[in-house]
């Protein structure tokens, strides 16, 4: 009976000795993950920073703070109400990104870094911000995001954290502001659509005057062109008439009957309603007897007999 009761307590040694050995292999060996770091505190103190990997850690004397993600980490902020240098309330929300740098630090030189973090941002939005009016704020985002960047990462860095980017998801102005820059942006696009248009008829007046000129020009060189033709074509057939004449060496008589021939013509036409007789009518008719009685006097003198006077000799 004694030997099964001193059996059973020894199995239950063991299996308290086990027991112990496990919990102190599952305390004494730990794993970090990559892109982790852990903060070992022995009996209290601050011992060492862990890096991903195994290590061994002496049970019961070592603790192993929460580990640390080292990884750029990106924390968006609620809207902030801000007042701008010209009194006006505006509300800004920002999204910071931001990495741990020294595990040590970010455990003990500030409790809640991430709520640090924000706490700042605010304050030095509104130191920014209430330096610019309202329409520097709203065009200005890159500049505000670079002094915001570098006053949180001077601020931070004792902190082991590096503040590698601030930016500012949106700047909204009160409601009635809205309305008058809407109203604002709607006058401006007017203006410039009327600019646009009155620019284009300027354009087209100037186009259509420059092409009315053009066809005038070129209109006015056509009918120059059209008279000198017409004219030079006026010379050479009058040239060749000239020739013409003198080639055929024209008596009196011919020259006198041509002349009286014409004469009519001068008195054709609807319109005429006084008919001018030249001048040199008389010297034609003048002629036109020379001839005649020139001829009478051959016919005499020829034995030929001569014409009767019946009036119709001029």
């Amino acid at each position: 009976m004694f030997t099964d009761s001193g059996t059973i307590g020894l199995t239950i040694v063991l299996i308290v000795l086990v027991v112990f050995v496990l919990i102190v292999l599952v305390k004494s060996v730990r794993i970090i993950p990559q892109a982790r770091a852990g903060v070992v505190e022995r009996l209290g103190k601050y011992q060492r920073t862990l890096q991903p990997g195994l290590t061994i850690l002496i049970p019961f004397v070592d603790r192993l703070l929460p580990l640390l993600d080292l990884r750029e980490q990106v924390v968006s902020f609620p809207p902030q109400p801000v007042i701008t240098e010209d009194n006006l309330v505006v509300s800004i929300d920002t999204v910071v990104y931001f990495q741990v740098t020294d595990a040590r630090a970010a455990t003990y030189e500030i409790a809640n870094y991430i709520q640090a973090v924000e706490q700042l941002t605010t304050t030095t939005l509104r130191n920014v911000v209430g330096g610019l009016n309202l329409e520097e704020a709203l065009t200005s985002r890159d500049q505000i995001n670079g002094q915001l960047r570098g006053v949180l990462d001077d601020a931070t860095g004792r902190w082991g954290i590096r503040v590698s980017r601030v930016e500012l998801k949106a700047i909204d102005p009160p409601h009635s502001i809205q309305d008058s820059m809407e109203k604002q942006m709607r006058a401006e696009r007017d203006r410039r659509a009327a600019i646009l248009t009155a620019e284009g008829t300027k354009q087209s007046q100037i186009l259509t005057a420059e092409g009315q000129r053009q066809a005038a020009i070129l209109a006015a060189e056509g009918d120059a062109k059209a008279a000198i033709l017409r004219a030079d074509g006026e010379s050479q057939a009058i040239q060749k008439v000239f020739d013409a004449i003198h080639k055929g060496n024209p008596t009196q008589k011919l020259l006198a009957y041509q002349y009286l021939q014409t004469l009519p013509k001068l008195a054709e036409g609807n319109s005429n309603k006084l008919w001018i007789i030249p001048s040199e009518v008389g010297e034609a008719l003048k002629g036109i007897g020379n001839v005649l009685g020139s001829q009478d006097r051959e016919d005499a003198e020829t034995g030929l007999p001569v014409a009767a006077d019946d009036g119709s000799r001029p």
